[in-house]
């Protein structure tokens, strides 16, 4: 499933094309996906103009000029295809064109996605948006607010990670990656982990969601930028399905362990 900088790719490759554009054209060519796409969707876009778009954890809002803003989840499998220069393909399931031309398509083979409509007046209060955390590449996320938010926490410190009301948008390949980088043990309780050990933490989520981010997130089963290119930071995964190998740090081998059903991965070693 994308996550955080997958997102922020796509929101990033996407912003050229469309940011300041006015839609010519809006279709669906399906009733639903996840959700249901909404029935007023082309009467709410079509012939607005997409004043900005922004990201909040896993989600694209596209900001209208009538106020509105389309929320957007890319799924398990979806990611937008830009000027694709073929028909209609059987997996595009919603269609914008700019009065310049652009040619954007919603492409979701397992249809796990799903878009929505909002007034910008009320988004906080949105299902989606309402219960998230703040943003951990943004400055209300912060060691002392970390070491607050689990000091009494008995829960391994990799589920709380993964809890989107403590922060926003993380997911299983970037906190495996960080808590190597940190060298703490995704099954700490997070009540055990010092202001110290909280910062560590908080500067290896921030480095390793940069890095993936400028290069180009994670390629993982389905997900393209919106050029079709491959993202590369899985080349640069120091634990992360990586069983097996020799730690990039200690040359103990990695391991993986299950997890409320997620797979973790780390060295037994550099990890405690």
């Amino acid at each position: 499933m994308p996550e955080l900088p997958e997102v922020e790719t796509t929101l990033r490759g996407l912003e050229p094309f469309i940011a300041g554009q006015r839609l010519a054209l809006v279709r669906a060519f399906r009733p639903n996906l996840r959700f249901d796409i909404p029935a007023d969707l082309q009467q709410a876009m079509q012939g607005q103009r997409v004043e900005r778009l922004e990201r909040r954890a896993k989600y694209m809002l596209w900001h209208l000029t009538s106020g509105r803003i389309m929320l957007m989840h890319l799924g398990m499998s979806g990611r937008l295809r830009i000027n694709p220069n073929e028909p209609i393909a059987k997996h595009d399931h919603i269609q914008w064109q700019t009065e310049d031309g652009a040619d954007i398509r919603f492409y979701d083979p397992r249809r796990f996605g799903f878009v929505d409509l909002l007034d910008a007046q009320n988004r906080d209060q949105h299902k989606s948006l309402a219960a998230l955390g703040p943003e951990p590449l943004g400055e209300g996320f912060t060691p002392e607010g970390l070491f607050a938010a689990i000091k009494s926490r008995r829960a391994p410190i990799k589920g709380l990670l993964l809890d989107q009301r403590l922060v926003a948008g993380l997911g299983n390949i970037y906190v495996c990656e960080a808590l190597f980088t940190a060298a703490i043990h995704p099954t700490r309780p997070g009540a055990s982990l010092s202001l110290k050990d909280c910062q560590r933490l908080h500067a290896a989520l921030v480095a390793v969601l940069e890095q993936a981010i400028a290069a180009g997130g994670s390629s993982l089963r389905d997900f393209k930028q919106v050029d079709g290119s491959l993202g590369y930071f899985s080349h640069q995964w120091q634990v992360y399905g990586r069983e097996g190998d020799a730690c990039p740090r200690c040359d103990a081998r990695l391991q993986r362990l299950q997890q409320a059903g997620r797979s973790s991965f780390l060295c037994p070693e550099c990890q405690s």
